[in-house]
């Protein structure tokens, strides 16, 4: 539920990113390409060098120029925010979040009109830049994933747009997600889908994410021209209550 740069890079796949644009009196579209970044073995289990990482002080000691090479060598899941709403300078603003399996088609969530499957549990969103994602165990056995994301654009253009997310299960690092979405004209209606790969764990640690609720979370960082615009945090629930 997915991003990387800058720091030592182990296996690594694309993902493609559909992005449409739409402002009145006419349709843009455009195709962008998405990285899907796994971590080497020893990051993937949490186990990272020193080297490559970077802890909150040093991120927070940063003031305004919070980079993508940044998030990408954080240790752990953030405490706290790592921008305000009022870095939000595009007006930004997302309208729909849609899942679906890629191997079924069957739609896991849809947040703009809801619907039911055998594997989706309801959603508890609270507004702002939080929001608690409960779904059943099943979803812990697949493998492929589309999300699709609508958003508003407001009256400045968006250059370079781009999503990383870091997921974590306790200390563990899962996955990072890293998204090209690329240019964003204004005043306009965005939709993308990112395809998400998800990592294959093992039996004890699914048993674990299962019996622990929301102790499986994710950073989203939204960056513009390579500056931190938004950061939203969600936890995850796979217990089916």
């Amino acid at each position: 539920m997915e991003n990387v740069g800058g720091t030592e890079r182990g296996s690594e796949e694309e993902g493609e990113v559909l992005t449409k644009s739409e402002e009145e009196g006419g349709m843009e579209g455009q195709r962008g390409r998405g990285q899907v970044a796994e971590q080497n073995m020893e990051e993937w289990n949490g186990l990272i060098s020193g080297r490559n990482t970077v802890d909150m002080a040093d991120i927070l000691d940063c003031g305004d120029t919070i980079s993508p090479n940044q998030v990408l060598r954080l240790t752990a899941y953030t405490d706290d925010y790592l921008c305000s709403p009022e870095d939000n300078i595009y007006s930004i603003t997302f309208s729909r979040f849609k899942i679906r399996d890629l191997g079924s088609g069957a739609i896991i969530l849809d947040l703009k009109k809801h619907c039911s499957t055998e594997i989706k549990d309801m959603i508890e969103q609270d507004a702002g830049r939080f929001i608690q994602y409960r779904f059943n165990p099943a979803f812990l056995t697949l493998r492929e994933i589309g999300a699709t994301l609508e958003f508003i654009v407001g009256g400045k253009a968006v250059n370079r747009f781009r999503l990383i997310e870091r997921h974590y299960f306790r200390d563990q690092l899962l996955k990072t997600f890293d998204f090209e979405i690329g240019f964003c004209i204004p005043y306009s209606r965005n939709t993308c889908e990112h395809i998400y790969t998800l990592p294959e764990l093992d039996s004890h640690t699914v048993e674990e994410m299962i019996t622990s609720p929301f102790e499986t979370k994710s950073d989203s960082f939204y960056f513009a021209n390579n500056r931190l615009i938004m950061h939203h945090k969600a936890e995850y629930s796979f217990s089916g209550r």
